[in-house]
């Protein structure tokens, strides 16, 4: 395993987390009992091999049903000094709840304290608003930190960049938790302002908002050979060094394997990145048109600012990763998440799109004309189905 300084914690981050999102049993709290036992026996291997492999990142959320009960069951037994636990917790309530949720998340995990803890989604700006005011959310954080209950406050987020980097302009937080890989690279910003505040960089599920890369098409595992789509976007990813480290949704022992792979391969990836970037490009280029690739988000207007509140640009970049990598699957999860998903994916499907005008709204687009019968288009071939977060199904 290969490690980071995640920031200003000063903590040895390993390049690869063991995300807990994959192995409970549930997204809905029961009863211990209730868990069959085969499932605990593969969330504690899971958690072994983490651990034998270096990967001494372990991370949860209160959101996440059964994890952080299981992880309660197998934490305690493990070398706690050896160890970087982070759990999150959702902001909401009174100040008081959230003070219990985090306080019942450290009973239900085992543990005296935990070494990261996450303001769970703040992904807008009045989310953010309420964690700062006084007597609120980040205050009760920085109160069980000085109690010794918390060692580093940071925070997750689906929010827009602008949000993101606003939140990191505080300087409240110890690090961040957010989405970037390569086929969805608008959060640099937010990275290299995180970077200048010598905060710690924890990249969300990569693998599976990466472009569900556990499962890709044809079309892809052909442009990034000789890796996997896996090894590409890791090593992608990891080859810039305000990046700290990789979320692995790990549903069982092996599921790390095909990401290790990258670890050797670091010190090369000058020379083994470009000619992979080259052919997705290339291929972007020719499937979409080189004019559209290169300017299709300008000019466009966000979904508050939209008829009906449609996502364009969000629902653009999906028909963009189904046209040119035939990433469909991928797009239609994601697609579908509008219109269901709240703050943590904003705005509407383009459900009607033929009967509204978008000249306004599209005005500053050079491709105002032809945006809206691509809208219809994506939601002919990406609509039409229900589809909840994970944390509702």
């Amino acid at each position: 395993m290969q490690y980071r300084r995640f920031g200003r914690t000063e903590l040895s981050m390993p390049v690869f987390s063991c995300g807990g999102m994959r192995y409970q049993f549930k997204w809905q709290r029961v009863p211990l009992a209730e868990i069959p036992e085969a499932c605990q026996r593969n969330l504690e291997a899971t958690i072994n091999r983490a651990v034998e492999l270096g990967i001494t990142h372990i991370e949860t959320a209160r959101g996440y049903g059964t994890s952080e009960l299981q992880l309660g069951q197998i934490l305690p037994k493990l070398p706690r000094n050896q160890l970087i636990v982070q759990t999150k917790v959702t902001p909401q309530g009174q100040p008081q709840e959230f003070r219990q949720a985090i306080e019942q998340s450290l009973e239900t995990l085992g543990l005296d304290f935990i070494d990261l803890l996450g303001l769970h989604g703040i992904n807008t700006d009045e989310i953010l608003d309420h964690c700062l005011r006084p007597d609120g959310y980040l205050e009760v954080a920085q109160h069980l930190r000085a109690a010794g209950k918390v060692r580093f406050i940071g925070f997750s987020t689906h929010g827009s960049t602008e949000t993101i980097v606003r939140a990191i302009a505080t300087h409240q937080f110890d690090y961040v938790n957010l989405h970037w890989y390569y086929i969805n690279q608008q959060n640099w910003p937010a990275i290299a302002a995180a970077t200048a505040a010598d905060m710690g960089v924890f990249i969300i599920s990569p693998t599976n908002k990466g472009g569900l890369l556990d499962q890709p098409s044809q079309k892809l595992m052909d442009l990034c050979a000789p890796l996997s789509p896996i090894q590409f976007n890791d090593l992608f990813c990891l080859s810039h060094p305000q990046v700290h480290t990789l979320s692995v949704g790990a549903a069982c022992p092996g599921d790390f394997d095909d990401h290790l792979k990258i670890l050797g391969l670091l010190p090369q990836a000058s020379e083994i990145l470009p000619p992979i970037l080259h052919r997705l490009q290339q291929a972007a280029c020719e499937s979409l048109g080189e004019e559209w690739y290169k300017t299709w988000q300008v000019g466009l207007p966000s979904a508050t600012e939209t008829p009906q509140g449609i996502n364009i640009p969000v629902i653009l970049w999906l028909w963009n990763l189904a046209t040119a990598y035939d990433l469909v699957d991928y797009a239609k999860m994601r697609y579908n998440l509008l219109s269901n998903g709240s703050h943590w994916f904003p705005g509407a499907q383009a459900e009607g799109v033929e009967t509204l005008d978008l000249a306004p709204c599209l005005a500053h687009s050079p491709h105002g004309a032809k945006i809206p019968a691509i809208l219809a288009a994506a939601h002919q071939l990406l609509g039409n189905q229900t589809v909840k977060r994970l944390s509702e199904s």
